[in-house]
């Protein structure tokens, strides 16, 4: 659903204009989509164009490492790119971390077997969201 979001589509505009770099975007598995890498230094960088540092954006990251890591791919390290405001954020995937994913994703795994789905619970970014239509409409 992200391909009509006009968030979504702003984020990238920004991504492409605020860094100069041959890399690109990064499809893997049709699950995830990686800004870019810095392949000389195993940074993953996802580029967000909130002015706001949130903790989704790092768990978005962690998501991303973790998923590598289950593929084969270790020794990454992620960082959250904020051009709005010029700020970075290093983001490592660690033990605590992996513990916290696997247990997401098994509650994931809980929703999308059950035979209905969970009760709406409103939140503050629902409107702003990709996935808004879907949830709500």
């Amino acid at each position: 659903m992200e391909h009509t979001s006009d968030t979504v589509l702003l984020g990238k505009l920004i991504d492409e204009s605020s860094y100069a770099r041959k890399e690109r975007q990064i499809e893997i598995d049709d699950t995830i989509v990686i800004d870019w890498i810095d392949s000389k230094r195993g940074v993953l960088h996802e580029v967000k164009k909130s002015d706001s540092l949130e903790e989704a954006h790092r768990w978005q990251l962690l998501y991303y490492l973790w998923y590598l890591k289950q593929k084969g791919v270790s020794g990454l390290k992620g960082e959250l790119d904020y051009p709005k405001i010029r700020q970075k954020v290093s983001v490592e995937l660690n033990e605590q971390t992996e513990e916290e994913i696997i247990e997401v994703m098994k509650k994931v795994e809980e929703v999308v077997a059950s035979a209905s789905a969970p009760e709406k619970k409103s939140r503050r970014f629902c409107k702003t969201c990709s996935y808004f239509e879907l949830c709500w409409v």
